[in-house]
């Protein structure tokens, strides 16, 4: 779908942006992940959401780059805490300075993302919106702590899993969405419906990406094909898989777990081999459906011309059939 008006407005503003200037090495990084681009999911959500209710759209692109400083903030500190040495092919902020200035800037970057909310909302709509962007910075914390938790853990459920992306993905994707009505006018039945409709694609999003991990093109992923295998990283597909595996091949499965030595190509092909068997793919291709069935069906709901509403019903078949 054409997203390009969305893009160019919000790149636009990006790049007039300024942070600061002195320390050099406070403000660098933050102006050095900006620039590393991304789908820009998320700001692109914000004017979707308002113009499901009124077409000009232009008016809210700089409260939806806030959620894009805030969204990028929370990726400095997640590589902080998972070691990871490149975001987006490049080098990550930790390792091309180091992780003291990664944590600094990364506040900032949560000042900052405050600071262009304040700036970007009419006073009649600052105190909710501020409300609800705080509530929601606060899930998403949640959520990265539940994930660290799961690192350690070899009893996660699906459940708990669940709820886990909701709060780190899901949530903020949900907030975009209802950040946008907001600031268009809706009232508040409106809010909350456009508000579950982004979690739900949310959630979609997030399985989509796992399952992207394991069976994505690597030409087109953008990232390495099989990472989620190779560092054992709890997602949907293994959980599944380890509450469904019996006999040998939970065995095998449990052995690649554990194995502290191994050549990763055959880690990947392995745990695959698994998946395969056990119907993964399926499994979940059926559970991404599922929560994007739930979001068409919630912006049916919307009180709002079905022209208003088809840019964002195209973008959500787009985050169906993406391939990165």
């Amino acid at each position: 779908m054409d997203l390009n008006s969305y893009l160019g407005a919000i790149e636009n503003f990006l790049q007039k942006s300024t942070y600061g200037t002195q320390p050099a090495e406070l403000y660098e990084p933050i102006r050095y992940i900006m620039n590393l681009g991304g789908k820009r999911l998320r700001p692109v959500l914000v004017l979707l959401g308002y113009e499901i209710f009124d077409e000009n759209w232009q008016r809210v692109v700089p409260a939806s780059v806030a959620v894009e400083v805030f969204h990028n903030f929370t990726l400095m500190h997640d590589d902080i805490m998972d070691k990871a040495p490149l975001r987006r092919n490049h080098a990550t902020v930790h390792t091309k300075w180091n992780e003291n200035i990664a944590i600094l800037s990364g506040d900032v970057m949560l000042v900052k993302a405050y600071e262009i909310l304040l700036q970007g909302v009419e006073d009649r709509f600052l105190r909710s919106a501020l409300q609800k962007f705080s509530r929601c910075a606060t899930w998403v914390c949640e959520g990265q702590q539940w994930d660290m938790n799961f690192e350690t853990r070899n009893n996660v459920s699906i459940t708990e899993y669940l709820e886990m992306i909701r709060l780190k993905t899901a949530v903020l994707l949900g907030f975009a969405l209802e950040l946008g009505a907001m600031l268009a006018g809706a009232n508040e039945v409106e809010q909350e419906k456009i508000r579950l409709i982004g979690e739900n694609m949310g959630m979609g999003f997030q399985l989509k990406d796992d399952l992207l991990d394991v069976y994505g093109n690597p030409e087109k992923f953008g990232k390495q094909v099989g990472g989620d295998i190779i560092a054992n990283k709890k997602t949907y597909l293994l959980i599944e898989a380890l509450q469904n595996a019996q006999n040998e091949i939970k065995t095998e499965l449990l052995n690649w777990l554990s194995v502290k030595e191994f050549n990763p190509q055959e880690k990947v092909q392995a745990v695959t081999a698994i998946y395969n068997q056990l119907g993964m793919r399926e499994k979940t291709e059926t559970i991404i459906q599922n929560y994007f069935q739930k979001a068409f069906d919630s912006l049916a709901e919307i009180q709002a011309t079905e022209n208003a509403k088809e840019k964002l019903r195209n973008f959500m078949t787009w985050l169906i059939e993406r391939e990165s």
